[in-house]
């Protein structure tokens, strides 16, 4: 019951298996709910207690670990094998007396592969640094290596599957940020607002259905537009009121984010019809530059050499890898469109170009989802990129 083919999760497994030969690395330890994901096809809310799956260079399928209760969802949305499903008891959670990792160890030690090198992701958000110590504790002769974004490297390349699936959250974005401008009215409570925006993304499209995104809907309003991650109140739009909206739509767990600004009245400040004019041209040049073999922050240039000449700079990066993933993050953290990132890109690879300008008082964010093409990129959405302004 899978999402994808079992060939597409063996090629996945021999590409990483690669990368921790590359690494020295004997068997892995992953607890990012993604890389799980990506691995074997394990789609459950669990992520808050401790689970992962172990690789082994030795070893044809990976093992999922994870609490009792949780094995049965495992069965219904992995390739693996009985055998390779295998959860811990209910007295491994939340106490002080064992942990999750100590069970994790025991099987790693019982499989013959205690004395190997381990890698583990040391920055993900779900390893914590009490797992980890108690992972090495019962595996003393164990050599630990840091094998943090070893899989989200992996990932970044996508199947024509991923991609395809991509295509669909795309077309949930549409939706999505179509129904939150049109749900934008003096009047109207910011939280009544964002429940439609999460109506839109659940319910999909008439064709296929929504899934929750990796990130809550962010639509701060008048001067909160100078910050990028605010989310709502339960205060009234106001007339003559700027909201920014980064949304997202997500599909089997494959996202696409979208930002745009709208403007409720009848008169938008001038310097915000600017910025968004200066904005929104950066945003399509960059896009028309993109070609594959580009190195990353050779796209980032051409979006600074266009803002520069109106005296304009924008610190943070303007886009990431993201994909496939969970709370609290669609990003995959691996490449991003800034100076110095020497990524070269490549037919498939899938970005979030986000050109949010936050000023003193006010903000404008215009962004696209894109994949590097074979001769250039495709966007995933296809709302109007412009300032909205609402009369």
């Amino acid at each position: 019951m899978a999402l994808f083919a079992k060939e597409e999760y063996l090629n996945r497994l021999k590409r990483t298996k690669a990368r921790m030969g590359e690494a020295g690395i004997d068997v892995l330890v992953s607890s990012d709910p993604a890389n799980m994901n990506y691995l074997t096809g394990y789609d459950g809310w669990s992520f808050y207690v401790p689970q992962c799956v172990v690789v082994s260079l030795d070893a044809d399928t990976p093992i999922w670990i994870g609490r009792n209760m949780d094995v049965a969802g495992a069965r219904h949305t992995t390739f693996l094998p009985e055998s390779d499903i295998i959860g811990y008891p209910e007295n491994y959670i939340q106490t002080l007396e064992r942990h999750p990792m100590n069970f994790v160890g025991d099987v790693i030690a019982e499989r013959g592969w205690g004395q190997k090198t381990v890698g583990v992701e040391m920055d993900a958000y779900y390893f914590s640094a009490r797992g980890y110590a108690e992972l090495q504790k019962h595996l003393p002769g164990a050599r630990f290596a840091n094998a943090d974004l070893l899989v989200n490297w992996v990932r970044l390349i996508k199947s024509d599957a991923e991609i395809a699936l991509m295509r669909e959250a795309g077309q949930i974005a549409n939706r999505v940020m179509t129904t939150a401008i049109e749900r934008l009215e003096p009047g109207v409570r910011e939280c009544d607002a964002v429940a439609a925006v999460y109506q839109a993304q659940m319910s999909g499209t008439a064709e296929f259905g929504g899934d929750y995104p990796a990130i809550v809907p962010m639509m701060p309003t008048g001067e909160k537009t100078s910050a990028p991650h605010l989310t709502w109140t339960d205060a009234p739009y106001e007339n003559e009121q700027m909201v920014n909206l980064e949304l997202a739509a997500c599909r089997h767990r494959y996202h696409c984010p979208i930002a745009r600004t709208a403007y409720l009245g009848k008169n938008p400040p001038a310097k915000l019809v600017e910025l968004a004019e200066r904005t929104v041209e950066g945003l399509n040049l960059t896009l028309e530059s993109i070609r594959p073999d580009m190195r990353a922050e050779e796209v980032e240039r051409v979006w600074r050499k266009h803002i520069a000449k109106f005296g304009l700079e924008k610190e943070s990066r303007i886009g990431y890898a993201m994909g496939l993933n969970y709370p609290p993050d669609w990003g995959e953290h691996t490449a991003s469109l800034r100076p110095g990132d020497q990524t070269v890109l490549k037919p498939n690879m899938t970005f979030h170009m986000i050109l949010g300008m936050w000023m003193d008082n006010y903000g404008f964010e215009c962004s696209e989802s894109f994949r590097v093409s074979e001769n250039g990129c495709e966007t995933f959405s296809s709302v109007p990129r412009k300032l909205f302004v609402k009369e």
